[in-house]
């Protein structure tokens, strides 16, 4: 099966030697995301909740791109540099979803790319091939 290459100027450009996302068949791989705006790639702010939700935003750009939504996510692996954050990402990421929730891990990091206080990766399964 061949693989496809996701790319959209709607989310950060790579900034390394990879895709924002590989898919194939109907399994979309995403790379990691953090709170980079598109147009300028700069950190889109300070806050950690402008953060969070800057980099759901650039999930759904790249789910968008592969022919899904965010909601088609079935599993995220959420990096905080700040574990105790944890009850806020939850809170941020029930505004983004809805019942059912993808599977899901939280982990603390030492440190983050450009000084991410979050990055997010995940898994998407496509309803059919697109």
């Amino acid at each position: 099966m061949a693989k496809v290459i996701v790319t959209t100027n709607k989310a950060p450009a790579a900034i390394g030697p990879y895709s924002q996302a590989v898919k194939v068949g109907t399994t979309v791989y995403m790379s990691g995301q953090i709170p980079l705006l598109a147009e300028t790639m700069e950190m889109v702010s300070d806050d950690f909740r402008a953060q969070a939700e800057q980099v759901f935003k650039n999930l759904a750009a790249v789910c968008e791109a592969a022919g899904g939504e965010l909601q088609d996510m079935v599993k995220l692996q959420i990096y905080l540099t700040n574990l105790g954050q944890f009850t806020l990402v939850n809170e941020v990421m029930s505004s983004f979803f809805a019942a059912p929730y993808p599977a899901r891990a939280a982990i603390e990091v030492s440190a983050l790319p450009k000084g991410a206080q979050i990055e997010i990766d995940g898994v998407m399964e496509l309803p059919s091939t697109n």
